[in-house]
């Protein structure tokens, strides 16, 4: 049993594994198969490499899934296209919609929020400023909130794919859009690369509780053993040694160690580095 409150349902506590359960209201989404012309067969590994050896620990079992193929690009202008359904989506935390153009082509696009059954959506350059229309940043006001951002143009989207996240658009300069990412981090991005507006959906995601280890089971999540609790034989910080840098169990630091390249190209155009 489960009382419905926004977006998300809590369970009564009728046994152990459903007590201060607390998930995403799933129910008005799509309960069918995903559209099969946009599938493809994922392989899980569990972990493990081609000699079988496990390189990745707490990866392992999951329920099976299929790939949906999502268009990062939205390189079809000047055509409107409609939303058929919003569907949910097991290889990663937003939602996706199957929009359908007018030519019958169909396509799977990262749904924003408010995303709504029959709504049009467009883009290209004559596109409103409305939730899933998609602009180059130079059509884009200043002040608008924008997800699946391209960093060079023409190779798809790559920043703010996540469920509710977001960048805002704060300004331009000369050949630039300045953009305040998910991280706080302040960035350059050329004005040729493109945008869709709106913020992505499923926003309560991070307020929900499992309850029990099951559910993280069925998403391939595997228990396990903190470094510290095993030998020193098994892991760099293994036995007595807490006061160790940690590391992981291959001796790499884990915390507080920086992994960007000092030369790396595109370090002129971070203006501001994300609050650590």
């Amino acid at each position: 049993m489960a009382n419905a409150k926004g977006k998300l349902r809590y369970f009564k506590p009728i046994n152990p594994s459903s007590r201060g359960v607390v998930l995403v209201d799933k129910r008005k989404l799509w309960k069918g198969r995903p559209y099969g012309a946009l599938t493809e067969r994922i392989k899980n590994t569990g972990g493990r490499n081609n000699r079988g050896v496990i390189t990745c620990q707490g990866k392992g079992g999951g329920s099976k899934k299929v790939y949906r193929i999502v268009d990062f690009y939205r390189k079809k202008e000047e055509v409107s296209a409609v939303v058929e359904r919003i569907e949910y989506d097991p290889n990663r935390t937003a939602f996706i919609a199957l929009i359908t153009y007018e030519d019958g082509e169909k396509s799977y696009i990262l749904a924003p929020d408010g995303l709504q059954k029959g709504q049009k959506i467009f883009s290209g350059k004559n596109s409103d400023i409305l939730p899933g229309n998609s602009l180059d940043l130079k059509d884009i006001p200043i002040g608008t909130q924008v997800h699946n951002i391209e960093l060079f143009p023409g190779r798809g989207g790559k920043i703010a794919r996540s469920a509710g996240s977001f960048a805002s658009l704060t300004g331009k300069e000369q050949d630039f859009a300045i953009l305040r990412l998910p991280s706080g981090e302040l960035r350059k991005v050329s004005l040729d690369c493109r945008a869709t507006v709106g913020i992505l959906s499923n926003l309560d995601l991070f307020n929900e509780v499992l309850g029990r280890a099951g559910r993280n089971r069925l998403r391939g999540k595997k228990q396990k053993v903190r470094g510290r609790a095993r030998n020193p034989v098994d892991h760099h910080n293994g036995g007595r040694n807490c006061g160790k840098i940690l590391a992981s169990s291959n001796g790499n630091v884990v915390k507080g160690k920086k992994t960007r390249k000092r030369k790396k190209s595109s370090n002129k155009l971070i203006m501001s580095r994300r609050k650590r």
